[in-house]
């Protein structure tokens, strides 16, 4: 299973306006930094948490159907399933009918049924399944402690940026910061 992402966040979940007033500067001189900043701190929570904190498009590739019939989808909260794609055994794309499909887009993670499950013909990456995952499309839908957790991280970053560069951060994880995301995280046995 590999998940693609196909569109970008269209804003960060923080603005710079709220960045700027959490580290009390009073201009935008820093703010080229403090954008690369807020961009980083997103994508490591995004990436240890599996969640999609601004609502985009992404892609989950599979190479075969699970044998529950329960396709489970770990980045979310999954907002809708755009299309569902299988490719015959000459390679050509056959979309799937959505009708009658039971989406549970806020379970973590969240879980597909769908009525018909065609065969793929390809024996790698033969089932595209095309969703919308994010809290919603502007900052305002983000739960208020995983902003908090951005805040935390971009300041902690802020202080590292005469010993590493943006392009090699996060170079530190804040305290309190595990503590803040942990209720967000999927936990595996």
């Amino acid at each position: 299973m590999t998940i693609a992402e196909l569109s970008p966040p269209g804003a960060e979940p923080i603005t710079l306006a709220e960045a700027r007033a959490h580290l009390r500067l009073d201009d935008g001189a820093e703010d080229e930094l403090l954008a690369a900043l807020v961009r980083t701190a997103r994508e490591h929570l995004e990436h240890v948490t599996g969640l999609a904190l601004i609502a985009r498009s992404f892609r989950l590739y599979l190479d075969a159907w699970p044998a529950s019939r329960m396709i489970q989808i770990v980045r979310g909260p999954v907002q809708a399933i755009d299309s569902v794609t299988v490719y015959d055994d000459a390679g050509m794309p056959v979309e799937v009918a959505l009708s009658g499909a039971v989406l549970d887009g806020a379970a973590r993670p969240a879980r597909l049924m769908l009525p018909e499950l065609p065969a793929p013909g390809l024996a790698l990456n033969g089932i595209e399944i095309d969703f919308t995952a994010g809290f919603g499309e502007a900052g305002t839908d983000v739960p208020d402690t995983l902003k908090r957790a951005l805040l935390t991280h971009v300041a902690a970053m802020f202080e590292l940026r005469g010993v590493l560069s943006a392009s090699d951060q996060p170079g530190a994880v804040p305290p309190g910061y595990e503590r803040l995301v942990a209720p967000f995280r999927i936990r595996r046995l």
